[in-house]
C-alpha cells in the first residue's frame, strides 16, 4: 500500500510538472506570435515597406526554462535622472528604478532596472519598468545593439525577468528609428541564448 502511494505521489508530481512545463511553453509561444503579428501588421510594422513584403516571421532562441529568473529586487531611491543615450541625438529622460540580482548557471549577476519619465506620465505606463541589456551572443546569433526586455513595478523584493521575452529594438530591422542603447552596467559576461535572434533582411 505504501508502495503504491509513492507510485501515486511521483505520477502526480510528475503530470503537474509536465501541465507547468506546457504551460510556461504556450506563454512564450504567444508571446512570440504577438511580436511576429506586430511586426506584420502593415499599420504598425517598423519593417521598411520592401522588408515588410517578404516577412514571414521572427527567428528566436529555443525556449529554454532556465532563462526564467527569479531575481531580488532591490528598489533605488533617490536616483538623479539622466538621458540615455539612443542611436540617434535624442537623449530621453530615464531614472535608475532598481536593481535586479540574481543567478544564472551558478555565477551572480546584477543588472539595472529602468523607469521612462515620459512614459511614466501617461496612466497605461505608470507601473512599466524598462531592462536594456547586452550580452555575448550580440553581434552573432543576436542584434548588436543589444535587447530589451519589458516589466512591471513588483509587488515586492521579487522580481522575474524571462530572458525567454527579450525582444529586439526596432533599430534591429530598420535605421530610422531612435532606441535606446543599453548602459555599459548592463552588459552581461555570458550568452543570453534565449528570446529573439538577429534580424536578417
Amino acid at each position: 500500500m505504501k508502495y503504491c502511494l509513492t507510485i501515486c505521489f511521483a505520477l502526480c508530481f510528475l503530470s503537474f510538472w509536465v501541465s507547468a512545463q506546457d504551460s510556461y511553453r504556450l506563454e512564450i509561444q504567444a508571446f512570440q506570435n504577438h511580436l511576429n503579428d506586430e511586426l506584420g501588421n502593415p499599420e504598425e510594422s517598423p519593417l521598411k515597406s520592401e522588408d515588410l513584403e517578404q516577412f514571414e516571421k521572427l527567428e528566436f532562441f529555443p525556449i529554454n526554462p532556465k532563462f526564467h529568473v527569479k531575481a531580488i529586487f532591490i528598489r533605488t531611491e533617490n536616483q538623479k535622472p539622466f538621458r540615455m543615450k539612443t542611436t540617434t541625438t535624442r537623449r530621453p529622460i530615464y531614472e535608475k528604478f532598481g536593481e535586479a540580482h540574481f543567478e544564472l548557471d551558478g555565477k551572480n549577476y546584477v543588472l539595472n532596472i529602468y523607469q521612462s519619465h515620459q512614459l511614466r506620465e501617461r496612466e497605461e505606463f505608470k507601473t512599466h519598468l524598462f531592462l536594456p541589456f547586452t550580452d555575448l551572443t550580440n553581434g552573432d546569433s543576436s542584434y548588436g545593439g543589444g535587447r530589451f526586455i519589458d516589466l512591471e513595478i513588483p509587488s515586492d523584493q521579487e522580481i522575474i525577468i524571462d530572458f525567454n521575452k527579450a525582444y529586439n529594438p526596432y533599430c534591429a530591422c530598420n535605421s530610422r528609428y531612435s532606441c535606446p542603447i543599453p548602459p555599459k552596467e548592463n552588459d552581461l559576461p555570458l550568452e543570453i541564448k534565449a528570446g529573439v535572434m538577429k534580424f536578417h533582411d
